[in-house]
C-alpha cells in the first residue's frame, strides 16, 4: 500500500528521517573504536573481541523482547543474550556508549568485478562515544569490560580433573570434576577453614604483586593427618572455591599421594632415564625452580598421612607455604556433619547432640567414620 500510494521520493525521505531518528549518525565529536575478531592475521584470535562478546551478552534491559538462549558443555547454567547486536547501549560513569556488531556479508560467486585475491571481511564490534571521554573509555571502561568477561568465564567454568599416572607409558586422562565438596560442607575447625579461605582469596588477587617482587604466581599447601580426615575433600573444596582445574600426579617413588592442582599449567613429570621414577630434584624444580615460571596462577597441594617422613626440602616456605593439619573429628566438625546429613542445626538440636559431642571430644574418630554412621540414619 505504501509503495502504491506514496511517491518514491517521499518514501525515501520518510525512511531517511526514521533511520536518523532511531540510529542517529555520529556527530563530529564522536569517536569510534573498531574491535576485529582477529588480530594481525586471521589465525590470531583477538582476546578483546572475545571479552566484548561475553560482556555484551550480559547487557539485557527489561524492554528487550528478543533474547538468544544457549548453553554449552562448558557452561553450568543457561545463558541469555540480547539478540539485537546492531545497537546495544551501555553506561559507564555517566558516559553513554553505543555498541554495534558488524558481520561480514557473503558474496555471491557470480558477483561481477569480484577480486578473488581480496581477503574476506571479518566480523567486528564498533564502540561509539563522545570523544571527550576517550581517556576514561580507554583506561577504565575497556579494562572493566575485560575484567567482567573474565569473571563471567570463571563463574561458568566447568572444572576438569586431569589424572597423570605414575607409569611413563600411561597417558593423561581427563574427566569433569563434579565433586560436591565446598567449604560450607567441610567438617573442619571454623577458624582454620576461614584462614584457608582468606589465604586463597588473597593469592588469586595478587598477580601484580607477585610480578612486582619477581616471584612466580604460585602457592603451596601441605595437608597432613590420618586417613579419613578429609584431605581429598578439602582439595575439591579449594578447587571449587577458586575455580581451578585439578591435576593429580601419582609418584611411584613415594608411598604417599601428591596432588597438584593448577589453573592452566600441567606439571611436567621428571624421570630418571634408567629407572622411570620421579626424582625429588625434578619435583623441586617444578615447584620453585625454572619450571615454576611456566604457566600462570598455580596452586600445588601435597597430601600425606605422615608429615615427618617427607624430605625437609619440600616443607620450607616457598614450596609448602601453608601447613594444614587435618585432625580427627571435633564437636564443631560433628555439627557440620549433622547439618549436612540429617539437617540438624543449632536452632533445632537433637536431644543426643550434646552426648555425642562429648564422646567425640574424648576419643579419636575421623570425619569419614562419623559420616558413615550418619548415612545409616
Amino acid at each position: 500500500m505504501v509503495e502504491q500510494v506514496l511517491p518514491h521520493r517521499l518514501r525515501s525521505y520518510i525512511y531517511t528521517k526514521l533511520k536518523d531518528y532511531f540510529f542517529p549518525p555520529p556527530s563530529s565529536d564522536d569517536m569510534t573504536l573498531m574491535i576485529n575478531r582477529y588480530s594481525g592475521s586471521r589465525m590470531t584470535e583477538n582476546e578483546v573481541y572475545d571479552a566484548v562478546e561475553i560482556y555484551l551478552a550480559t547487557i539485557i534491559k527489561p524492554s528487550d523482547k528478543l533474547l538468544l538462549v544457549s548453553k554449552t558443555r562448558d557452561q553450568k547454567t543457561i545463558r541469555f543474550a540480547n539478540a539485537k547486536t546492531d545497537a546495544i547501549t551501555d553506561t559507564f560513569d555517566d558516559i553513554d556508549l553505543r555498541w554495534s556488531c558488524i558481520r561480514p556479508i557473503k558474496r555471491s560467486s557470480a558477483a561481477p568485478n569480484e577480486d578473488d585475491d581480496d581477503e574476506p571481511q571479518q566480523p567486528c564490534f564498533q564502540l561509539r562515544f563522545d570523544g571527550k571521554h576517550k581517556e576514561k573509555v580507554m583506561e577504565s571502561y575497556l579494562p572493566h569490560v575485560f575484567a567482567r568477561a573474565k569473571d563471567i568465564k570463571q563463574e561458568e567454568k566447568v572444572l576438569k580433573l586431569h589424572s597423570c599416572g605414575g607409569d611413563v607409558g600411561r597417558g593423561r586422562r581427563t574427566v569433569g570434576l563434579e565433586h560436591p565438596a565446598t567449604f560450607e560442607t567441610m567438617a573442619m575447625d571454623p577458624e582454620q577453614k576461614q584462614k584457608i579461605i582468606d589465604d586463597l582469596n588473597r593469592f588469586v588477587k595478587r598477580r601484580q604483586l607477585y610480578k612486582k617482587v619477581g616471584k612466580a604466581w604460585k602457592r603451596g599447601y601441605l595437608l597432613y593427618g590420618p586417613p579419613g580426615t578429609g584431605k581429598s575433600s578439602l582439595i575439591a573444596a579449594m578447587a571449587n572455591h577458586v575455580k581451578f582445574d585439578v591435576y593429580d600426579l601419582e609418584l611411584s617413588m613415594w608411598k604417599q599421594k601428591i596432588g597438584t592442582r593448577q589453573s592452566s599449567f600441567m606439571a611436567n613429570r621428571f624421570y630418571r632415564s634408567s629407572e622411570t621414577k620421579f626424582t625429588l630434584s625434578g619435583l623441586l624444580n617444578v615447584i620453585d625452580g625454572l619450571w615454576s615460571c611456566v604457566g600462570d596462577e598455580r596452586i600445588i597441594v601435597f597430601t600425606t598421612n605422615h608429615k615427618d617422613r617427607l624430605d625437609p626440602a619440600l616443607l620450607r616456605p616457598g614450596r609448602m607455604d601453608m601447613h594444614i593439619h587435618m585432625s580427627y573429628c571435633t564437636a564443631s566438625g560433628f555439627k557440620t556433619l549433622a547439618s549436612n546429613y540429617l539437617d540438624i542445626h543449632e536452632s533445632n538440636p537433637h536431644r543426643l547432640c550434646g552426648v555425642i559431642e562429648g564422646l567425640i571430644e574424648s576419643t579419636e574418630i575421623t570425619p569419614a567414620q562419623v559420616a558413615e554412621e550418619l548415612m545409616k540414619e
